[in-house]
């Protein structure tokens, strides 16, 4: 069975996006070769990408454009299998993607086939929803040396009590550090 990963860059106070949607500019505080290198060795591993929504259609609108042209992670997001879970599209536009009206009820049954990981980037909605599911494998954070004071975190009140244990650590020239924790 694949395993269902959660991706995300977070604030050091637990923000995932600033004041307002797509506000990311803290995540320039831990990128470089490391981060990119990093972001390669997972999509090398990744047979699916898992998308809320809203976080398709930007990462749709950013790596369909040419502003992310000569990026190396840029054939790793376009070519890759996509599923983007969501109520409102009528179609899913970006090569390779599969529409999904209820990601908590489908997921389950799309870990069982494939033979790589499955990655869920951003989509704050749809991780809770995963997370409250208990669908989520593991988690891979890169915490930001940074406080944001507000935007939106990405662990909300009312989740469930879940026990994880550290199964690797790296810390990045930038300052920053991966986190990647399993589930027990």
């Amino acid at each position: 069975m694949r395993k269902l990963i959660m991706w995300n860059v977070i604030s050091l106070d637990g923000y995932f996006e600033g004041r307002q949607a797509w506000d990311l500019d803290f995540h320039q505080t831990v990128f470089g070769e490391e981060l990119q290198d990093f972001s390669i060795e997972q999509l090398k591993t990744a047979d699916t990408l898992v998308f809320g929504g809203k976080t398709y259609k930007g990462m749709f609108d950013y790596w369909t454009s040419g502003e992310a042209a000569g990026d190396a992670v840029t054939p790793f997001m376009n070519d890759l299998p996509k599923i983007v879970c969501s109520t409102s599209f009528e179609a899913a536009e970006w090569n390779n993607t599969t529409l999904v009206r209820d990601g908590v009820a489908e997921i389950p049954e799309l870990k069982q086939g494939g033979n790589g990981n499955m990655f869920v980037f951003g989509s704050g909605n749809l991780a809770e929803s995963l997370m409250k599911a208990d669908l989520f494998d593991e988690y891979r954070l890169c915490v930001a040396p940074v406080f944001l004071g507000e935007g939106r975190r990405l662990f909300n009140e009312g989740l469930p009590y879940q026990k994880l244990e550290l199964r690797e650590e790296r810390t990045l020239k930038t300052g920053g550090v991966i986190l990647m924790y399993g589930v027990k």
